[in-house]
């Protein structure tokens, strides 16, 4: 008889976002008149670059002939995209990323949720509180987070590290030795950074302690201040401490192409086990490789026609976080984030619950957010508005809940 993996019968209610789009699509099915402003989910709305249009013609024409016909894409991924990618996001910084530490995927939330799979079960996991929600639940599907308590919306397995206004948003190394330590900077949701030497005293620790940090650098194309790192391999010792999660989506507009990779170093050991030949023999037994057309594609990122036509596309999300974070402020309400990230974090007013707020919002001003306890206990009272839309959608909404 079939027996069910019952951790998955631990999660509470349904993924955050797939809540924000039914109560969504309940309220417009009930009011068809509306128009349903959307500046929740991280969604990107401006069109493929011409230079990585271009580059997927020229792939598919490939595809279409039996001299340049591609199969099945090599484990880690093709060397074009992997050299290119150790060329321009790491040894142009200063950091030493081989090709062959580099694995392709079709995004970071996957690899965000799998690689807890090379890891034991016992380990103990840390995380910064709000979180993206996907390193708490893929490592709830595992058993490695405990109960749950429904009052406190906590794990009893999982160390929390409060980013509240106090700590500028920035987690403190916590009390209790995790084994596992998740950080992703610029933060989704807070929208806040980390100073280089900030984020040194994580390596060291990590170094120290025999922990192996997690480091979520999705919206690194959108870090404007000097001071903050793109990457932990800026950091000295983060190559024997710390794996780096990379997306294509935020940066290139890939959301529905799909393109990421994970950065294990040949240094990285548990338990004298190099991490890099497990995650090899993960990612090879589990993983076919990212299409020929959308690695092609990865590479006319980093073209010089679409290194300029990108920096344009962030500028034109990063104008939109500008108006939001101002015209928040204008209205009186307490807000951070905005400057290095895509993503404004808001006080909710009153003493209005993050989904009250929402609720508010939708109604009143047609205008959907993410409420911040979807993240975790400490954003309760907090509300994410993200500046993918278009400009003239953003305006609209701003207008709006100004005028409330």
């Amino acid at each position: 008889m079939a027996k069910l993996n019952d951790n998955y019968l631990k999660l509470p209610g349904s993924y955050l976002f797939s809540t924000v789009a039914r109560k969504v699509r309940e309220y417009q099915e009930a009011n068809p008149d509306k128009k349903v402003i959307k500046l929740s989910i991280g969604d990107v709305t401006q069109p493929l670059a011409p230079a990585i249009i271009e580059s997927l013609h020229k792939a598919v024409d490939e595809m279409g002939k039996a001299e340049t016909f591609r199969g099945y894409a090599p484990d880690l991924g093709y060397e074009f995209l992997r050299n290119t990618i150790a060329e321009k996001d790491y040894k142009a910084k200063g950091c030493n990323v081989s090709p062959d530490e580099i694995f392709v995927s079709d995004g970071a939330k996957s690899d965000s949720a799998n690689i807890q799979e090379i890891f034991s079960i016992d380990n103990k996991i840390a995380v910064g509180d709000p979180v993206y929600p996907v390193y708490v639940d893929s490592n709830v599907m595992a058993g490695r987070t405990g109960t749950y308590d429904k009052v406190k919306e906590t794990w009893s397995d999982v160390i929390y590290m409060p980013c509240v206004a106090e700590n500028n948003f920035v987690p403190e190394i916590p009390k209790e030795v995790p084994d596992l330590i998740y950080l992703c900077f610029p933060n989704n949701p807070t929208g806040a950074t980390i100073k280089k030497a900030q984020l040194q005293e994580w390596v060291d620790y990590a170094n120290k302690v025999g922990a192996v940090i997690i480091y979520d650098a999705a919206y690194e194309a959108y870090i404007s201040e000097a001071d903050v790192p793109h990457s932990i391999y800026e950091c000295e010792g983060a190559r024997t401490c710390a794996i780096e999660l990379r997306s294509f989506s935020k940066n290139a507009g890939f959301t529905g192409v799909r393109l990421g990779f994970t950065v294990v170093p040949k240094e990285l050991k548990v338990d004298g086990v190099a991490l890099h030949g497990l995650w090899a023999r993960r990612h090879g037994t589990k993983y076919n490789g990212a299409p020929y057309i959308v690695q092609r594609a990865g590479e006319a990122v980093y073209s010089e026609a679409g290194q300029a036509q990108l920096k344009a596309q962030v500028a034109y999300y990063m104008n939109n976080a500008k108006y939001i974070y101002n015209g928040l402020k204008e209205a009186g309400y307490s807000v951070s984030g905005g400057v290095n990230a895509p993503y404004v974090w808001l006080r909710t007013p009153g003493n209005m619950t993050s989904w009250e707020f929402f609720d508010y919002l939708l109604e009143k001003a047609n205008v959907v957010g993410t409420p911040g306890s979807g993240f975790g206990p400490s954003g309760e009272h907090y509300f994410r508005v993200n500046a993918f839309g278009s400009y003239e959608n953003t305006v609209e909404a701003i207008n709006r809940i100004k005028a409330l």
